[in-house]
């Protein structure tokens, strides 16, 4: 089976250095540059749309736009790409969010996906009216999914449970095709839920060992379901033309962190109540040293960003061999990234993906035939790096 790549929308604004922001911290960047606009956010889509990537994740938060609002807006402007739309159950009863998800999928042409977020973070839940603890929330959750999932098979549902209530709820138009949901959490109970209701399960960038025992988790808690999940990882990119020059690009990233900033947000990051964020937390120590964790796995994204926080970093070829190694493990869908995300989705769609599809891993959703670029992405234009 053809591996799956999706890119990103950086709907928190995007820069030449990191922009922050996720699980409570503040949206910082070393010069947020480039707000993010339909226009700017259209450019991107348009970018990943052609270069082959299926998909383009939307976040969810406080510290970005709204994904369902921008998703559709953007979604004008492009012909073929699907939206992975980040949201928080807790915020929208499950009749009207499946009544929006077959909206979308009429009005798009089926491009939606959509990526449950629990949320992680009781200050920030609190912000927007919701004031269940975590385990409360991931009760929710499993039973917004079972109705929803009701929902979308044309069924009438009646269902009083411990958080939720609806009667005699049922769709008028269902959604063809139904979307994919993906889901991730570290937690026992996270766990629970995506093996009942997921499609995908998503996990952080962690190396390959953690990766391998998240994965054999969630399978054993799928079986037991008698369930198959697929498994996608999120990962930002840093992709060159050889090791150095990519390793040059993330110290230069480094070198742009501003340490009282690092500061802050590793004391705010400490106190997440997400399990994932802790395990990202423990990769780097809080510090900006030792951060390559795992051959051509760098840690440095997360000293100034919440949520995942770990790149691949090297030359086209190695990106590659890390991709297959995560492969191996049963890794079918990679959800990337990269500053700034029109840039460096040239980067990694002329330089990394016609490797793949030569080795017969990744065909061109569009049934193209990818060419690597005889030039680095952007050079002879001139692009000042």
């Amino acid at each position: 089976m053809s591996l799956t790549f999706h890119w990103f929308l950086p709907t928190n604004g995007d820069s030449r250095h990191v922009v922050g922001g996720g699980h409570g911290t503040p949206a910082t960047a070393s010069g947020q540059d480039r707000p993010p606009t339909v226009a700017y956010l259209s450019q991107i889509a348009r970018a990943a749309e052609d270069l082959g990537f299926t998909g383009a994740l939307t976040p969810t938060g406080a510290w970005c736009e709204d994904a369902w609002l921008t998703t559709a807006m953007v979604s004008q402007n492009t012909e073929r790409l699907k939206f992975l739309v980040a949201f928080r159950p807790g915020f929208v009863s499950p009749t009207l969010a499946a009544q929006m998800a077959s909206t979308f999928q009429r009005q798009t042409g089926g491009r939606l996906l959509l990526n449950v977020v629990t949320g992680g973070e009781s200050h920030e839940q609190r912000a927007y009216g919701d004031f269940l603890d975590k385990d409360a929330r991931y009760r929710r959750t499993g039973e917004f999914l079972q109705i929803v999932r009701e929902l979308w098979k044309g069924r009438t549902v009646d269902l009083g449970g411990e958080h939720l209530r609806v009667e005699d709820a049922r769709l008028s138009r269902l959604p063809a095709p139904v979307p994919d949901v993906y889901f991730g959490g570290s937690s026992p109970i996270a766990g629970e839920v995506a093996a009942r209701y997921a499609d995908v399960y998503l996990t952080w960038g962690e190396p390959p060992p953690q990766v391998a025992g998240k994965t054999a988790w969630i399978k054993g808690l799928a079986a037991e379901q008698g369930r198959a999940l697929r498994f996608g990882i999120r990962l930002h990119v840093i992709t060159r033309d050889t090791s150095e020059q990519a390793w040059a690009e993330a110290n230069r990233l480094l070198e742009g962190f501003d340490l009282e900033t690092v500061r802050s947000v590793q004391a705010g990051l400490a106190h997440s109540e997400s399990e994932g964020q802790q395990r990202m937390l423990a990769l780097h120590g809080g510090s900006g040293e030792a951060l390559e964790i795992h051959p051509n796995l760098w840690a440095g994204i997360g000293l100034v960003r919440g949520g995942a926080g770990t790149a691949l970093v090297g030359s086209h070829a190695e990106v590659a061999e890390r991709i297959k190694e995560y492969h191996d493990l049963g890794i079918e869908e990679f959800v990337l990234s990269g500053y700034p995300h029109l840039e460096e989705a040239y980067w990694f769609g002329e330089g990394v993906l016609p490797r793949l599809q030569a080795q017969g891993l990744w065909r061109h959703p569009y049934g193209r035939q990818a060419v690597p670029s005889v030039h680095t992405p952007f050079a002879a234009a001139g692009n000042p790096r």
